[in-house]
């Protein structure tokens, strides 16, 4: 279970889980778990088309991503944020479905950006992986403050010069790009699952966001790491056994947070 090409899949997996704990913090906190949904799930078309041009479908999927983000954040301005985002996804996965049924040879592929590949990681797939895992915590760490104040206080962030709508549209291209990378391994709806599960899941345990945050990243390890293992041993699919634990982890979670011994735990992420 460790050895071989299994152990790029832990490597691997790690590292998503723990971009997915820390941005999926923020698309909880932020209320932005749809645009999460929708930028990873639409990119696929990106790939489509990428595949279709004979080109590397990473490109597609960062073109699409980051294009599919600058669309929500621009959009976003003058109309319902969540009626941006389905019609984003909407024109996305379009797009994708008209990809696809040019290109016959490409539902196997499309499969697995569904749905990933984790245990097909190669190792030369383990270093840019690692290398965006970086890239997403400096982007975050960098303006860790300004997305705190523009989450929790948007109007206190707007009084004190601090561009809400700059800060969200900087927050989405992270997303993007975190997401855009680690769909081929862990695929768009596996991704989605890792980034709000867990990150709910500290969420409803504690708003001091310090904690949060690093809750947010252990449950996700502790999700990719027994999936991995129960997948291994069941031969179910990965995607299964993610599902399952985050929604596990939330629902005692929140059982938790609304026992006695724990009030007061949860409340103002800044304040607290």
């Amino acid at each position: 279970m460790f050895s071989g090409l299994m152990a790029n899949t832990w490597v691997a997996a790690s590292i998503v889980a723990v971009i997915a704990g820390v941005t999926g913090f923020f698309a909880v906190l932020r209320g932005s778990t749809f645009a999460a949904h929708a930028i990873p799930n639409g990119a696929f078309a990106g790939a489509a088309g990428a595949a279709l041009l004979g080109i590397n479908v990473i490109w597609g999927l960062a073109v699409f991503a980051v294009g599919g983000a600058l669309g929500i954040g621009a959009l976003g301005r003058k109309a319902r944020h969540d009626v941006v985002t389905a019609l984003t996804l909407v024109l996305m996965l379009g797009l994708g479905a008209l990809f696809v049924s040019v290109s016959s040879q490409y539902a196997q592929e499309t499969y697995s950006l569904l749905f990933g590949e984790v245990f097909g990681v190669s190792r030369g797939e383990v270093l840019p992986i690692a290398g965006l895992g970086v890239a997403a915590a400096a982007a975050i760490a960098l303006a860790f403050r300004r997305l705190m104040l523009t989450s929790a206080l948007p109007e206190v962030a707007d009084a004190r010069g601090v561009s809400t709508r700059r800060t969200e549209m900087y927050f989405l291209i992270v997303m993007a790009l975190a997401t855009s990378m680690t769909i081929p391994v862990v695929g768009a709806l596996l991704m989605f699952s890792l980034m709000i599960g867990p990150a709910a899941a500290a969420r409803a345990v504690t708003a001091r966001p310090g904690v949060a945050m690093a809750l947010s990243v252990a449950i996700a390890l502790v999700t990719v790491w027994l999936s991995i293992a129960l997948s291994y041993r069941t031969n179910w699919p990965l995607g299964f056994f993610v599902g399952v634990a985050g929604a596990v982890f939330y629902l005692l979670a929140k059982v938790r947070g609304l026992s006695p011994s724990a009030s007061g735990t949860v409340g103002n992420p800044v304040t607290s």
